[in-house]
């Protein structure tokens, strides 16, 4: 019996997933959550054979949270789950040591094929997914843009990014402003969400 833990935030989608992975005789839904952070906790109680996570998850704060999951379940693989419009999160679920990665357009079957090639030790790869990653723009922002949008990603005002980054508050508004001129965005949380997507920032 393949034990899955699922964490998906959309309550709609997680129910819609659990329910067609439990029709499968060989596999049983230990959890469906709706975050990391109570992934770790049933993690402990029911120790999971694969954990099928949206992509989304695994940015920000939810980065090492999955890395203590990981860590404290060295048995169970990941599965994570992705858009076709974000390539970069997908890279860096692959460099945090996913093991494979299904594309949110991938049929029922696939996504169970996908489970049992993990519990089997394989790897999955979406080639779709694949494709897009190769596919995914250049950055157009400076090193030091990316500095600042990377600091900028954690909330802090524009007053913290300058004395962490050892900058004025005029320079830094005005990287801000050429960083939302560059990615088309409307204010920097929209630009922190495109430069993810894209795969710009390593955060």
């Amino acid at each position: 019996m393949i034990r899955i833990l699922l964490v998906e935030p959309m309550n709609l989608l997680r129910g819609a997933l659990a329910a067609t992975l439990s029709l499968e005789e060989d596999f049983t839904v230990v959890a469906e959550l709706g975050c990391l952070g109570e992934a770790l906790a049933m993690a402990r109680a029911v120790p999971p054979d694969v954990a099928v996570i949206n992509v989304g998850l695994l940015a920000g704060d939810g980065l090492p949270l999955f890395t203590r999951l990981s860590v404290e379940q060295p048995g169970c693989a990941t599965l994570v789950l992705a858009g076709p419009d974000a390539p970069g999160r997908v890279k860096r679920a692959l460099d945090v040591h996913v093991s494979g990665v299904v594309g949110t357009q991938a049929t029922p079957s696939e996504l169970v094929r996908g489970i049992r090639q993990l519990a089997r030790g394989e790897r999955v790869i979406d080639a779709g997914l694949a494709v897009a990653m190769l596919g995914a723009p250049r950055s157009p922002l400076s090193a030091r843009e990316l500095d600042v949008l990377s600091v900028a990603a954690s909330g802090v005002p524009s007053a913290e990014v300058a004395a962490k980054l050892h900058l004025t508050a005029g320079t830094v508004r005005n990287y801000i402003s050429v960083i939302l001129r560059k990615t088309g965005a409307r204010n920097r949380l929209e630009a922190v969400r495109v430069a993810e997507d894209a795969g710009w920032l390593q955060t």
